[in-house]
């Protein structure tokens, strides 16, 4: 929960016309419009005029109630926006540079304190205070929290990242949770990629980005999913098609449905990350003799830091401009038009991403 100031040391900012958020009530309940007309914005904050949000599939669980989330709520975590003000004192992008107004940026899923043992141990993405965007019950001075609004309230500790103007933005939004994540999960293998074996399990966006990056570091990589489109859009993003690649050394299961196969794959010696595995699931079976005998080593990942953040950003804006990250959203709906944007997110056969912009 946030501390809040004293009001002198806040930055009192009015919009005109107010900002507007769609606010999810609960399961079953219709989106309600809110309507912010300023914010205050304490020392390190900053306040992003939305350029366009897109819809993860945590945000379609939360609306059918199969994850647990606070409400009221602003949902959306995935969204690239340029600054229009910033608090008394400035802000900061993760590199340390001065943030600007007029800046065209992405940002962190959470917001982290930076002093606590996990943040000092490089974990800041588990702090001891952590909030997250998209997650957060609303509360007073904080009601702008997720990207299902005009703006979002940047609160110090978030990790701030600048966009080049060049790239789009169907690209840039997704990076602040799949790209990310992506880029966390390959780099957990802890090892040079170069010619080596990695399989995929789950074309999501967050496979599919691992894919690619794993490629442009070298890698031979297969994806596996029981989706015939999702395999032959894996091909796009890096993944070889019908080649013998032997037991990979890495194995990245981003799908949450296939942790047993993942395991059972992995060459001797090799690592598996999970990263799919964020909603409740039944418990497998674990052979512990069979890891021990393998020298397999397993880890898991759960959102990034924000220097991962900081390489999947560069990653899109450099070697990443060869895959088709642009592509991955389909329709883009209206904010106002947010609760038919969750049921196409939602209906079989989706795009991996539908996008929202402010108007």
């Amino acid at each position: 929960m946030r501390t809040l100031l004293p009001h002198a040391e806040l930055r009192d900012v009015v919009l005109r016309p107010a900002a507007t958020a769609r606010v999810w009530l609960g399961a079953g309940a219709p989106l309600e419009t809110v309507a912010v007309p300023g914010v205050a914005l304490a020392a390190g904050d900053a306040l992003v005029a939305v350029e366009l949000s897109t819809i993860c599939g945590s945000d379609v669980h939360t609306v059918r109630g199969d994850r647990p989330s606070p409400a009221p709520v602003v949902l959306g975590h995935e969204s690239v926006g340029r600054v229009i003000a910033i608090g008394e004192g400035g802000a900061h992008t993760v590199e340390g540079g001065e943030l600007r107004v007029g800046d065209r940026v992405v940002w962190s899923v959470t917001v982290s304190c930076g002093a606590c043992d996990r943040c000092a141990s490089g974990i800041s993405q588990k702090c001891r205070s952590l909030a997250k965007y998209g997650h957060e019950r609303i509360e007073p001075r904080w009601e702008l929290t997720g990207g299902f609004a005009s703006h979002v309230h940047l609160r110090r500790g978030t990790a701030i990242v600048r966009v080049p103007e060049s790239l789009p933005a169907a690209a840039l939004a997704p990076a602040s949770c799949a790209t990310a994540t992506a880029w966390a999960a390959v780099a957990r293998s802890g090892r040079d990629l170069d010619g080596v074996a990695v399989r995929v399990y789950g074309a999501g966006l967050v496979g599919l980005s691992a894919a690619a990056i794993a490629a442009d570091l070298g890698a031979r990589v297969s994806v596996v999913d029981p989706s015939a489109e999702r395999r032959a859009l894996a091909e796009r993003f890096g993944a070889e098609s019908g080649a013998d690649l032997g037991s990979p050394k890495v194995v990245i299961e981003a799908s949450g449905h296939a942790v047993a196969d993942a395991i059972d794959a992995v060459d001797v010696g090799g690592t598996v990350v999970l990263v799919g595995s964020v909603f409740p699931a039944d418990p497998i079976a674990l052979d512990a003799e069979d890891i021990v005998r393998r020298l397999i080593t397993i880890t898991g990942v759960h959102n990034y830091a924000g220097s991962d953040l900081l390489a999947a950003v560069g990653f899109l804006a450099g070697r990443g401009r060869a895959y088709p990250f642009a592509d991955v959203v389909g329709a883009v709906h209206q904010l106002s038009d947010a609760e038919a944007a969750l049921e196409a997110a939602a209906a079989p056969g989706a795009p991996l991403r539908i996008g929202l912009v402010p108007r």
